[in-house]
């Protein structure tokens, strides 16, 4: 039972909700161990920088204690996002106390590992970065498929974790994933992993992990952290007009960022939300969402919005997939839905989005998965239940995606793997 104590902290969980305690806090949602995570957590990559390309600390700072007054206990950042563990590092010097009361979560730059050696010199930086003798949730930093996690099992990371658990110094394991669905679910079953983080919104419910890896994961226990909840902002500020205007003659009165942050909210495997929160006034804003938004309290009603707001973005995509995966798997190698997911994200957001997506999608991965793989045989377009022209939409989107800068990244790529 909820004190009231515990209401005007804002300690709420997943769960014991009712009407006399939703606008009174932050909720909570539980780990797998039963840790409290705020449902919001701060996505610290997006800290304001100044001309000289260096973190603002002091609005850092402010906005981070805002986020922690208003009960976000879950800071997100990584090895390889510039300046941002430093700076995490120095507002915690700042804030006597702070360190104890939040969660942290860092990644490991598998992708940039070359032995055992660098990986413990690597942890030892990111400790020595944020100035902690613990991370609360490390990640491997964005696997793509089995294959990435096998590379770098081979340089005794599962050796490395235990020892790190064991001394206390990693609390919990994860990975952050960019890649197709069937892959989420193999790397999943591949380890005994405590939590994962996807990119997942209203618009990739049935792309990269999607849905069926949420609920893949929800069935085996794992927490998943939500990354791109409005794709970098994308479902907010690049929406159609004709979107937005449904937005804003629906009766709820929600902006088209509180939208997509309540559908996500409304499931019960979601576990934390991360937002890249960069003003005071965004801040506040996204906590009051998540002091309000439960599972359940997103209906049909919403839905047939949410429904009507797909329908006006899908009028600017390049090709109709749905991300089924029924073309799947190419007996080539070519990811279908991954490459026209990347090639309609140029269209509905940027060109240099869906390319650098594409980019990170298909030749970051284990094995290559090149929309130019195509072999034109047309296996594909049996089994398509939207009757796309797959292999002259694969060579049209190869066309646009594959630049020659994409070409030499590829052949480099492929001979960093031989080596």
């Amino acid at each position: 039972m909820i004190s009231k104590d515990t209401i005007n902290k804002g300690m709420i969980s997943k769960g014991m909700i009712n009407k006399d305690t939703i606008n009174k806090g932050m909720i909570y949602r539980k780990d797998r161990y039963g840790n409290t995570i705020s449902e919001l957590g701060f996505g610290c990559m997006r800290f304001t920088k100044n001309a000289a390309g260096q973190v603002d600390i002091d609005k850092a700072e402010s906005e981070v204690k805002r986020a922690f007054g208003l009960g976000v206990n879950y800071y997100d950042m990584a090895y390889v996002y510039p300046g941002i563990e430093t700076a995490f590092g120095k507002i915690l010097a700042r804030n006597d106390g702070l360190r104890d009361k939040i969660n942290i979560a860092t990644k490991l730059p598998h992708y940039l590992m070359k032995t055992h050696a660098q990986i413990e010199r690597t942890f030892r930086e990111e400790l020595s970065r944020i100035g902690t003798d613990h991370i609360d949730y490390y990640l491997m930093h964005m696997l793509t498929d089995l294959g990435a996690w096998e590379r770098v099992r081979k340089l005794g990371i599962e050796e490395f974790i235990a020892e790190k658990k064991k001394a206390g110094e990693i609390r919990q394991i994860g990975f952050s994933f960019h890649g197709p669905t069937d892959e989420f679910i193999k790397i999943l079953d591949s380890y005994d992993w405590d939590f994962c983080q996807i990119q997942y919104n209203y618009m990739d419910e049935n792309s990269q992990a999607g849905r069926r890896g949420l609920e893949y994961a929800e069935k085996k226990g794992i927490p998943v952290i939500i990354m791109e909840p409005l794709r970098g902002g994308r479902l907010v500020n690049l929406l159609p007009q004709s979107a937005k205007k449904i937005f804003a003659e629906d009766p709820h009165g929600w902006s088209p960022a509180e939208w997509g942050l309540r559908w996500l909210y409304n499931q019960s495997g979601v576990t934390c939300v991360l937002s890249g929160m960069n003003s005071i006034e965004m801040v506040e804003e996204n906590c009051r969402i998540a002091s309000a938004a439960t599972v359940g309290s997103f209906g049909t009603s919403e839905e047939a919005v949410l429904k009507q707001v797909r329908s006006e973005i899908a009028k600017t995509l390049r090709v109709p997939c749905t991300g089924c995966s029924y073309c799947m798997p190419c007996p080539h190698g070519v990811d279908i839905p991954g490459a026209f997911r990347c090639w309609n994200e140029m269209y509905t957001e940027s060109k240099k989005s869906g390319r650098t997506d594409y980019y990170r999608a298909s030749i970051l991965r284990h094995d290559a998965t090149s929309a130019s793989l195509c072999v034109k045989c047309g296996r594909c377009e049996k089994l398509c239940p939207q009757s796309i022209p797959i292999r002259k939409r694969l060579s049209d989107a190869a066309a646009d995606l594959e630049t020659p800068w994409y070409k030499v990244s590829r052949l480099f790529v492929k001979l960093l793997h031989l080596w």
